[in-house]
């Protein structure tokens, strides 16, 4: 087991059992003060810990690496020192947070200097994101979208049981959680015109999905097992890759999503790693037909992650319009990256690998309002009295996560984004 995940784990620092930042998550992200630079930073309950002022201090004299790796505007170069030593780190931070450890505890000179409210800092995207690739590995979704959009009784396409289906988004338009962006404008065709139009998307979605973050490069040529995977893979996010579906409708064929994909997604501020969530694998669906030997791995892949959505008005409280869990993936990311390496594509640290929309086999479980309304049949009435096919102007969309088990709660804060009337 790893030291650092012990559930009898307690820290000095006081942490709300309701709280998704114990002692055995310390999930990484990037912070900045008012006046000062940015810096890499864990979080434990309701603080950061400032990762610089740490090393700065001492307290990471084992790792023996460049303490300037944490005086940084993303958290790459700290994903760049390799998973042992990420690995140390974690434990490192683990140890000194613990509670009858004095070194830090009894220290309120440094502590000043080292831990912050969350409420006084900001928290910032935390990689530099190269490549993003988006893929489609939920089968109750693909099975929804291929009923509503295809023949019924043939909803899945033939290669999708073969091989994880995906297409190539655009990182630039990644925001971290708390953004806010305009709605989108686009070409579309309504059902009853000849001849497309231009203007504002009308269907605008979300799309519940975690997403993983590359932790080792490889060179051009070299391929990922599904056996090694996981030395590749830093941590997990959660995800919004905003959708629209009318411009989506009338564009993706031949070539599939473009602008109907690219102009907005979310990311939360917090990495939660691989490590921290081992406690918290568990089976996944029974792959049928077989898979072809290099998609094929041992072991229990999928994670037992609990997510829900909630649509907030602009002027009203939160509604929970959809709980599902990330163990629904019919492809795990395991397979997903041996797959996209298979032929020979490089990948490198920092790059953001996303599930694509996770539903689960009951209504209340879909990840995606086309879904939940499906396709706008069966709107969803809030608390305000309003009802919703899609998103409208001025809604708050936002998701959150966590992992539960031995009475340890693993999360991964939020991903909410605000969406503005189109310019």
């Amino acid at each position: 087991m790893i030291k650092a995940n012990n559930p009898d784990l307690k820290s000095w620092i006081e942490v709300d059992k309701n709280s998704d930042f114990p002692i055995q998550n310390l999930p990484f992200g990037i912070f900045v003060r008012e006046g000062k630079l940015p810096r890499a930073c864990v979080a434990i309950g309701d603080c950061v810990v400032d990762l610089a002022e740490f090393a700065l201090a001492g307290y990471l004299r084992d790792l023996n690496v460049n303490l300037q790796i944490f005086e940084n505007s993303f958290l790459n170069p700290v994903i760049g020192m390799g998973k042992e030593k990420c690995r140390l780190l974690r434990q490192l931070v683990s140890d000194i947070l613990h509670a009858e450890n004095p070194e830090l505890r009894d220290r309120q000179d440094m502590r000043k200097k080292i831990i912050h409210k969350m409420s006084d800092v900001k928290m910032l995207i935390p990689v530099r994101i190269g490549d993003y690739t988006d893929f489609y590995s939920s089968i109750d979704h693909a099975t929804n979208v291929g009923k509503m959009f295809r023949d019924p009784a043939n909803a899945l396409l033939p290669n999708w049981k073969h091989l994880p289906v995906a297409y190539h988004g655009r990182s630039s338009s990644i925001c971290v959680s708390g953004h806010s962006f305009h709605r989108p404008k686009g070409q579309t065709k309504p059902a009853d015109a000849d001849l497309p139009i231009f203007g504002p998307c009308k269907l605008l979605d979300f799309e519940l999905e975690m997403a993983f973050i590359i932790g080792k490069q490889t060179q051009l040529g070299e391929s990922v097992s599904t056996a090694v995977a996981d030395d590749y893979i830093f941590g997990l996010t959660l995800f919004n890759d905003w959708s629209a579906r009318d411009i989506q409708t009338w564009e993706y064929v031949p070539l599939g999503p473009f602008l109907a994909k690219n102009f907005a997604s979310t990311i939360s501020p917090w990495i939660v790693t691989l490590d921290a969530l081992e406690p918290f694998r568990t089976a996944g669906y029974t792959q049928e037909p077989k898979v072809l030997p290099y998609l094929e791995y041992k072991g229990e892949k999928n994670i037992d992650i609990h997510l829900e959505v909630s649509i907030q008005p602009e002027k009203s409280e939160e509604n929970i319009v959809s709980k599902s869990n990330y163990k629904f993936m019919y492809w795990t990311m395991e397979q997903q990256l041996a797959h996209h390496t298979s032929n020979g594509c490089n990948i490198n640290i920092g790059d953001l690998m996303a599930s694509g929309t996770i539903s689960g086999p009951t209504p209340g479980s879909f990840g995606s309002m086309l879904e939940l309304s499906w396709k706008g049949t069966k709107p969803i009435q809030l608390k305000d009295g309003t009802d919703r096919k899609f998103i409208n102007d001025n809604d708050t969309v936002i998701m959150r996560g966590y992992c539960e088990k031995e009475g340890v709660r693993i999360g991964f804060g939020e991903a909410s984004g605000k969406v503005l009337p189109a310019l």
